[in-house]
């Protein structure tokens, strides 16, 4: 908005130039959006222990610490980080950029779901809420819709086709069949982030690590000068994208000072569901899908963990981890919720790095 309205006097005031620049803009969303979490984190916890008084319902299958030691906090803090992340979007994105509103549609329609979700485990007292078939269906309308608007906006044959790391000119061509593509990274990675949000800080940091990556990522493919040097496909208008990715990092960095162990707030599946949408959107839009899955491959991890136990189960009634999804099974060897959360936060950032190397590997 800000951009919008004081972009155009740029030539009559020459400190009104800083807002045509996307690196300010960045930057500032992320210092707004983090001022915002901490100046109303506080009073926002405070309403929500009042509204739930018996907090988020714990999986009674978990590790029993849990019953004990988290029974009682209150979740759907996730409302905080979307708060903090839209208005500091709408206030220094470019708002007459298509993407940033159809990265905006899935992080908000996600955190929907994901409150709908919330709102039906603590109303009944259940730590089952929507049913997963509700929820693939609103998930994948969602994400088709988006996939759509994201093959509109960008230019043939990158609309269609995707991108393959490493190799430079390798574009596989999906016609019709790209929002279909799109709408699974979505929604595959919305669930991900979501199995993965067991401990506190598990979620977070790794989001914020991979929205880092991300911010880079948009910013270089949308710069022409930048893409050709790297040999990476441009994608004209996608670099307002890491005013969006740098708002999440500050929304991001905010919650965590009240989800740092022992948590004050749980994100639940508001926060959960809308961030993995969020990168899988902002994965779609810059063309970087695959290497999404490098970045946030300990959410991978979490998901074949899961899929994994639950196959093998299924057909010769033994576990293959003592507890899915991957982290539990670290909390039932013994290992301190502490150590589990630090050494996965070890893991995104190798992983982050990885993935990084692969915008100049050509």
């Amino acid at each position: 908005m800000l951009y919008n309205l004081v972009a155009p006097f740029a030539d009559q005031f020459i400190a009104f130039n800083l807002f045509r620049y996307l690196t300010f803009r960045s930057g500032a969303a992320c210092i707004t959006a983090l001022v915002l979490s901490l100046a109303f984190g506080p009073a926002f916890i405070r309403a929500l222990k009042r509204v739930q008084r018996q907090g988020q319902p714990i999986r009674p299958d978990g590790p029993e610490r849990h019953l004990l030691e988290k029974k009682g906090t209150p979740t759907m803090g996730g409302m905080l980080i979307l708060s903090s992340l839209a208005v500091s979007t709408l206030l220094w994105a470019n708002l007459r950029n298509g993407y940033v509103w159809a990265v905006l549609l899935v992080t908000l329609g996600y955190g929907a779901i994901g409150f709908i979700d919330d709102y039906i485990k603590l109303s009944k007292a259940n730590f089952r809420g929507l049913s997963a078939r509700g929820k693939l269906v609103l998930q994948s309308t969602i994400g088709l819709i988006a996939g759509i608007a994201f093959m509109l906006m960008t230019r043939e044959p990158l609309a269609s086709g995707l991108a393959i790391p490493v190799m430079k000119e390798v574009l596989i061509p999906l016609g019709f069949a790209f929002p279909l593509m799109a709408m699974l990274v979505m929604v595959g990675f919305s669930n991900a982030v979501n199995l993965t949000d067991g401990l506190d800080g598990l979620a977070t940091v790794p989001t914020i690590i991979a929205a880092g990556v991300f911010a880079l990522i948009a910013y270089l493919v949308g710069n022409s000068i930048f893409a050709n040097y790297l040999q990476l496909n441009f994608v004209p208008g996608v670099g307002e994208l890491a005013v969006f990715c740098s708002a999440l990092i500050g929304a991001g960095l905010g919650f965590l000072w009240f989800n740092a162990p022992p948590a004050a707030v749980f994100m639940g599946d508001t926060g959960a569901l809308a961030l993995g949408g969020a990168l899988g959107a902002v994965a779609v839009a810059t063309k970087h899908e695959v290497v999404l899955g490098i970045v946030g491959g300990l959410f991978v991890m979490e998901t074949v963990s899961v899929i994994v136990q639950v196959f093998w189960f299924k057909r010769t009634g033994r576990r293959v981890f003592l507890m899915a999804p991957l982290h539990h099974h670290f909390e039932k060897k013994g290992w301190k919720e502490p150590t589990v959360v630090i050494r996965f936060w070890i893991i995104a950032v190798i992983l982050a790095l990885l993935g990084l190397g692969t915008l100049k590997i050509r």
